[in-house]
């Protein structure tokens, strides 16, 4: 029998997995990547006899694929992905060809906001009783740690990019942190289109499934009543008391699955903010449910050290505290980061932007903000809504100036908040370059 062919375009760290497990599975592989192939997964590629190409897509090389696995930086719209498409052949995500080759309980994490915290969290809080690996969206492939160790459990970060190439990729618990505008460019400017992609999570769940989500998201709620999913239904409140799920009552988180129920304190979290007890319940009702001790549960809660380039307290320079939150690349990652803030605060903000709304970040910057130093290419649409709220809006280019340029305007007893909420691609590589530079500049003051 002829070997099938799969082509996978993008050579970064999902594609370079994805080779690694197809050429195992015995197919025939091939990796196309328009830009240029990093040097150590290159390297990867040359040790292993896979094929591949960067700084083109040679059409001829593609379009006899039998399957094709896309990076989920490659948007739909792109001509090559419209002839894939055109000729019949299935286009998957990395988790939707990972999963294939595992029989390992998946657990799925989504949402606009808090998905890497509350993904982190939760593998922190299963480790110490359960062989359960960390992928997705976050560190090593999930296909390549198929591969190499084959965990029985997996808490995978997945963003709505690998929701939409998925077709059979069904996790056994469901986690949907929550919903707000995000990456509508991608999405016709259509938030239905965003919010359907998003509940891809759940599409292939039966009633032996576990779907958990934020019972106080009005999207989610208002979705959920126009299309039902199969799964067993564990929301978590803030503010309502949940028969079955997760609630807060005063101080104390209660978690209800099937008349089981256990109690966490809030009061030692290691984590703070509203949005984090939040995730402390996602994560929580995923390690009830997979019988994780109530005593290890409450223990991993308060020796959590959160995740890099998430309100990361940098240091503190003359009594100005400088804090990374590089990774709200949206609006409403960052009206958590303002919403926390207790503090005078020089805000950095700015990068490519998505479709965003400012209106809801009005009444911080109006209370909190007392300087804004906006970091981009282009940074109108910042001027325009903001400069008429605080004394002093700069523009700049360069992390390093925007940090001298903080350090000049803070004063004892502020805060230095980098919280972007925008894309990070016109100035950097990536969400994590941008936090490395910030903390760099800050270290060098």
């Amino acid at each position: 029998m002829k070997k099938q062919r799969l082509v996978i375009l993008g050579g970064g760290e999902s594609g370079v997995g994805t080779a690694l497990l197809g050429k195992d599975k015995g197919y025939d592989v091939f990796v196309s990547d328009k830009g240029i192939i990093k040097e150590k997964y290159k390297q990867v590629l040359i040790h292993n006899e896979i094929e591949f190409e960067d700084g083109e897509h040679s059409e001829e090389k593609i379009l006899n694929a039998d399957l094709v696995m896309k990076s989920p930086g490659i948007p739909e719209k792109v001509a090559l992905i419209q002839q894939i498409r055109a000729k019949g052949i299935p286009v998957v995500s990395e988790i939707e060809f990972a999963a294939k080759f595992t029989n390992a309980t998946l657990v799925g994490i989504t949402g606009s906001n808090g998905k890497t915290t509350t993904a982190t969290l939760t593998h922190h809080l299963l480790k110490q009783d359960l062989n359960v690996g960390l992928a997705g969206n976050i560190g090593d492939s999930f296909a390549k740690q198929i591969l190499e160790h084959d965990y029985e459990n997996y808490v995978l970060e997945i963003s709505s990019f690998q929701l939409d190439d998925i077709i059979d990729f069904k996790p056994h618990i469901a986690v949907l942190t929550n919903i707000t505008p995000d990456h509508l460019d991608r999405y016709e400017y259509q938030f239905d289109n965003y919010i359907a992609s998003k509940f891809r999570i759940a599409k292939n769940q039966t009633k032996e499934d576990y779907f958990i989500y934020d019972g106080d998201d009005e999207v989610i709620l208002d979705w959920l009543k126009k299309h039902p999913v199969q799964s067993t239904l564990l929301p978590f409140s803030l503010t309502k008391t949940i028969e079955n799920g997760a609630y807060l009552d005063k101080e104390n988180i209660i978690i209800t699955i099937d008349n089981n129920q256990i109690i966490m304190p809030t009061k030692n979290l290691a984590l703070e903010g509203k949005h984090n007890i939040k995730n402390a319940m996602a994560a929580s009702t995923v390690a009830h449910l997979l019988k994780i001790r109530k005593q290890t549960i409450r223990e991993s809660l308060e020796n959590f050290q959160g995740v890099e380039h998430r309100l990361e307290n940098v240091l503190k320079i003359n009594k100005v505290q400088y804090i990374n939150d590089s990774k709200a690349t949206n609006v409403n990652a960052t009206y958590f980061a303002l919403e926390s803030m207790d503090a005078p605060t020089v805000w950095i903000v700015g990068g490519v932007d998505k479709g965003n709304n400012y209106n809801e970040l009005f009444q911080f910057v109006n209370e909190k903000v007392k300087a804004i130093i906006c970091l981009g290419t282009d940074n109108k649409k910042l001027m325009d809504n903001f400069g008429g709220m605080v004394d002093i809006i700069i523009e700049t280019q360069f992390m390093s100036e925007a940090v001298k340029i903080a350090y000049k305007v803070a004063e004892a007893g502020d805060s230095v908040l980098l919280s972007p909420a925008c894309a990070s691609f016109d100035l950097f590589e990536n969400y994590e370059d941008r936090g490395r530079q910030f903390k760099d500049a800050v270290r060098n003051l």
